[in-house]
Order: structure tokens, then C-alpha cells, then sequence
């Protein structure tokens, strides 16, 4: 097959049920459709049987994330490009051929996603991915529609086509072959940012990331896990420092690390004052998680493989600053001279 949309559940049974249905409506039938399967404990299998008796399920032995998943079922797909598609989605008429037509068009594109709009407001964006994602130099994610937690109501603002930095983990398209040349998802990430470790690698190998708003989907999201919950701050804490000690140019890295040290510090603080004394105990278990896992982590940057490079589509100011400070909490607003070429 050309392409292949492949959808990890996990005790996903009734979003199968619910979302499947448009996935295999408006998906073209040059593409395959697969289940991947990690390991359900609700009756998953028997909705598929039942329900979706065509659909290729890869029934995995253990649940080993949202990274482990991915690996270890793509590596039983035989396709030109993967698309990584969330369980939680409703996909809409057109929402694959434009995104493949660009690809096959760009060559040196490696990963691409569609726009991003939340399933219960669908005139907002989603905080996974909106319409493209992007990182300031200190390493906090943000998106075109999304800083921080401030979604931004959609009016079409943001649907021309643009190179990004990262390409969301709930809707990537991608080539199958720079998926396992760059690595694969890294699978101590388990879950949370593994996506933009992923494309980080891309872009030091050379290749580009775009964002092809003419494909829409929309996103329920949350479903791994709450951003209430502690466990959700020790992983998003964890893996982003994690992602910067891997992908960090030499010359950046002392920088970017204390400042981190200092930001993260004052984010514990505020957690603990705010009544959230678990958040700050999160906070502080992700850093003893990178001292205990030094050595690995060392060696994971060391062998590689991939020169460490200047890459595009990275903001040189602090998107903290522009956001707390200078009340920019859309986009638009951010100096786009600010970002890296």
C-alpha cells in the first residue's frame, strides 16, 4: 500500500465505535486501515470483530506506550507513508489526498499534519498540534493557534501551508522510510513529546516538516491522560528535558539547561503554592529521573548518529517572556523575524 493509517487503541472500544466509522468512510482505498491493539483489557477485540470485521487489527502483547506501540506494530506495515492517527478522531472528506499530494510533490518533506480542531468545539483549535507546532529555545512546545493553554477560535487564519518544527503525534503523516532512519519514537519517552523528539531528529537530518491546513480533523483529546494529573507533569517535565539533552547543539546546551533549571524551579514553586503539592513532587521526580539516568541518556546523544545542527522553525525568545510578561497569547503576535532560518 501507499499509505497506511494505522490507529493505536488502547481500551479504546468505544471510540473505536464511535470514530472508526468516518476514518473508513472518507479514507481513499489506496490507503490501509489498521488497529494496532496494546494490550486492551476492555472488549476492544470483540468490537472489532463484531463491528469492523474488514479492518487489519496487530494485536500487541503488552502495552508499552504510545512510543513502544507505534514501534513495534509499524514495524509489521509495508507502506510508502504511515499516518499516526489517534482512536479519538473524526476525520473529514479530502483529509488524506492533500497531505499526499504535497508529500509526493516534496520530497524533502518528511512528516507533514493536517489542521487540528477540538472535536466538542469545532471552531477551535486543538491543543494537540492546532495548525502546526513549533518550540522557543528554552523547549516549550507551542502551536499556530495554541500558546500554552490559550486556544485560539479558528476563522481561517492559519490555513495556508507552512514548514513547522513539530508535526502532532495525533495526526502524522510520514514517510515510512525517515521514520526508522531517524530512529523511531524513542521508547523511554512512553508517552507525551515523543512526537517532537521524533521531528526534532528529522530536522537535524536535513528534512522538512510541514502543516497542510486543507486537511482538517477534529480531536476529543486528554484521552491518555488528564492535565490535572501529577503523573501527566512528571512526563511532560521529564520528557521534555530528556528531548533537550538529545537534540541541543553543544554550544546551546549549558544555556538552555540552567535556565530551564531556574524556569522549572519557579513552576514547582507555583504548583506547591497553588495547592498542587503533587505537581511539585512531579516536578522534582523528572529531574531525579534524568541524574539516575545519566549515563543512557549520554549514550543516546553520543550514538545518534545524526549531526547536531542549527534547525529551523525554532522562536529565539522566550515564549514564557512574550506570553506572561508581553500578554502575546495568539500566534499572530509573536515577531515572526524571531524565528529561526
Amino acid at each position: 500500500m501507499k499509505v497506511a493509517v494505522v490507529i493505536l487503541n488502547f481500551n479504546g472500544a468505544k471510540l473505536l465505535k464511535q470514530f472508526l466509522p468516518s476514518v473508513i468512510k472518507h479514507t481513499p482505498s489506496w490507503c490501509e486501515i489498521i488497529v494496532a491493539d496494546n494490550a486492551s483489557t476492555d472488549n476492544s477485540l470483540q468490537v472489532m470483530k463484531e463491528y469492523f470485521p474488514h479492518i487489519r487489527i496487530i494485536p500487541l502483547s503488552e502495552n508499552t506506550g504510545f512510543a513502544g506501540g507505534y514501534n513495534r506494530a509499524l514495524k509489521q506495515v509495508d507502506a510508502e507513508y504511515y499516518v499516526l492517527l489517534n482512536s479519538d478522531i473524526e476525520v473529514t472528506p479530502q483529509w488524506v489526498e492533500p497531505v499526499i499530494q504535497f508529500m509526493d510533490a516534496n520530497k524533502d518533506v518528511a512528516a507533514c499534519q493536517p489542521k487540528i480542531l477540538a472535536y466538542h468545539q469545532k471552531n477551535e483549535f486543538e491543543h494537540a498540534g492546532a495548525s502546526g507546532g513549533f518550540m522557543d529555545y528554552l523547549g516549550y512546545p507551542f502551536c499556530r493557534g495554541r500558546l500554552f493553554n490559550t486556544l485560539e477560535k479558528d476563522s481561517g487564519q492559519y490555513n495556508q501551508p507552512i514548514e513547522i518544527f513539530w508535526a502532532t503525534g495525533a495526526c502524522m503523516f510520514i514517510r515510512s522510510k525517515e521514520y526508522h532512519a531517524a530512529g523511531a519514537l524513542d521508547e523511554y519517552f512512553f508517552a507525551h513529546m515523543e512526537e517532537i523528539d521524533l521531528c526534532w531528529r528529522l530536522k537535524r537530518k536535513g528534512l522538512k516538516l510541514f502543516c497542510i491546513p486543507q486537511s482538517q480533523v477534529f480531536h476529543v483529546g486528554g484521552g491518555t491522560l488528564h492535565k490535572s494529573n501529577p503523573r501527566k507533569t512528571y512526563l511532560n517535565f521529564r520528557n521534555n528535558l530528556m528531548m533537550l539533552y538529545k537534540n541541543l547543539p553543544p554550544q546551546k546546551m549549558l544555556l538552555v539547561l540552567i535556565s530551564r533549571i531556574v524556569l522549572d524551579k519557579l513552576a514547582g514553586i507555583s504548583f506547591f503554592f497553588s495547592g498542587n503539592v503533587k505537581d511539585t513532587i512531579a516536578v522534582y521526580k523528572a529531574y531525579f529521573y534524568i541524574l539516575k539516568n545519566y549515563k543512557r541518556l549520554r549514550k543516546q546523544r553520543n550514538n545518534s548518529g545524526i549531526p547536531f545542527r542549527e534547525v529551523s522553525n525554532i522562536y529565539k525568545r522566550s515564549l514564557v517572556s512574550a506570553y506572561y510578561l508581553k500578554k502575546q497569547h495568539q500566534f499572530s503576535e509573536l515577531d515572526p523575524t524571531q524565528f529561526t532560518q
